[in-house]
């Protein structure tokens, strides 16, 4: 999926796409884990899962990555709000966000997740959810 880098950022900061987590996408490393995590949800609107792999922690990254829909399924998202971001060491930190989305026809879903993040030189990673927030 493409965006214009002027559109909307999907991750809802009031920025356009290309000032906001676009330059993420494009390489530039992200200054804290809450821009990761906010790139990270809009390359799930984009369904870049290039990014999503490149920014998982290399420790808990997936060997493959598919965001595509099963026929008739596809999934919308429809916004994200982080609750909690929270450095808890120097290169170390947790965001407390819930993403709502819906499948297909259906009803929307909130999920609330409570993500831990890692800097590895420089660069923040994600490494895993650490439950429900």
């Amino acid at each position: 999926m493409q965006i214009s880098p002027t559109s909307a950022c999907p991750c809802g900061r009031d920025l356009g796409y290309g000032a906001c987590c676009g330059r993420y996408h494009a390489g530039l490393a992200a200054p804290d884990a809450e821009s990761l995590m906010r790139s990270r949800y809009s390359a799930y609107v984009l369904k870049d899962a290039d990014y999503l792999r490149s920014s998982w922690h290399p420790d808990t990254r997936p060997e493959s990555l598919s965001l595509d829909d099963a026929p008739g399924q596809r999934t919308h998202w429809l916004g994200l709000s982080v609750k909690r971001h929270l450095a808890t060491g120097e290169d170390t930190a947790e965001v407390e966000f819930v993403a709502r989305y819906r499948i297909g026809g259906g009803s929307a879903v909130k999920m609330t997740e409570h993500s831990r993040f890692q800097r590895i030189d420089g660069r923040w990673y994600y490494l895993d959810a650490a439950g429900e927030a």
